[in-house]
């Protein structure tokens, strides 16, 4: 599908349909517009690049997801109505945070693998004792910045040892983040859709967001992981149209 430049050239999509768009998708990290395809085939949509993938170039400067969510509210500005946004993991935090507090532009959302709220075993999996001697001596300038980057890209995810320079520093931010003050505020109406089997974003983390949103329906695809635009694409298709 050919690319369409929006916001003058901050970000590029791929439109769906002809008519007015009435649902924009997000994506996870390290992923682009792509993954939607066989969601938003046959619907007037737009999947988006987010800053920093695809197409799309990356921020100026290190944004958390409050900052993503203002480069596409310039966008969403733009067209005629509210939309139903689609977040997958990263893209649902961006999603969250426009719906709490842009709420004129959005409709509802659909909110996949998203993760919202820190994970109860977060303290079980958190630094080893090697990273937190060698971060202990690199504050008291024992050891140097270089050894304590190494230090971390050896203990860091997939996702912080392929990131650099801004997008790097992008998501050391966005990894901290919770979003437990912010759902109490989201008003539309929201569908949570999640791996049985994800182990990135379990599906705890999806109850545990439904009790804070006011209204929340949860949707457990058996089977699945955390990869479900291309794993089960017809169950977010599903949720989506309860919406429209």
């Amino acid at each position: 599908m050919p690319l369409t430049s929006l916001a003058d050239g901050l970000l590029f999509g791929e439109r769906y349909g002809s008519g007015p768009i009435r649902v924009v998708a997000l994506h996870g990290w390290g992923r682009d517009r792509r993954d939607f395809r066989r969601v938003l085939e046959g619907l007037d949509a737009m999947a988006i690049d987010l800053p920093g993938f695809g197409a799309t170039p990356p921020p100026a400067g290190a944004a958390g997801a409050a900052g993503y969510a203002r480069m596409v509210a310039s966008w969403l500005e733009q067209l005629p109505g509210p939309q139903i946004l689609v977040g997958h993991s990263f893209g649902g935090r961006v999603a969250v945070v426009l719906a709490a507090t842009r709420p004129e532009l959005v409709a509802g959302l659909v909110l996949v693998g998203v993760p919202l709220l820190h994970r109860l075993d977060r303290t079980a999996r958190g630094p080893s004792v090697t990273y937190r001697l060698v971060r202990l001596a690199n504050r008291a300038g024992l050891v140097s910045d270089e050894r304590l980057e190494r230090e971390k890209r050896r203990r860091g995810s997939d996702d912080y040892r392929e990131a650099t320079g801004v997008m790097r520093d992008t998501l050391v931010m966005v990894v901290n983040e919770s979003y437990e003050d912010r759902l109490p505020d989201v008003a539309c109406p929201v569908r949570l859709v999640w791996g049985e089997a994800d182990s990135e974003v379990p599906p705890e983390v999806a109850h545990r967001a439904g009790a804070l949103l006011k209204n929340a329906d949860t949707d457990v695809v058996e089977g699945c992981g955390h990869d479900l635009p291309r794993e089960a694409p017809d169950r977010i298709r599903a949720a989506i149209e309860t919406l429209i």
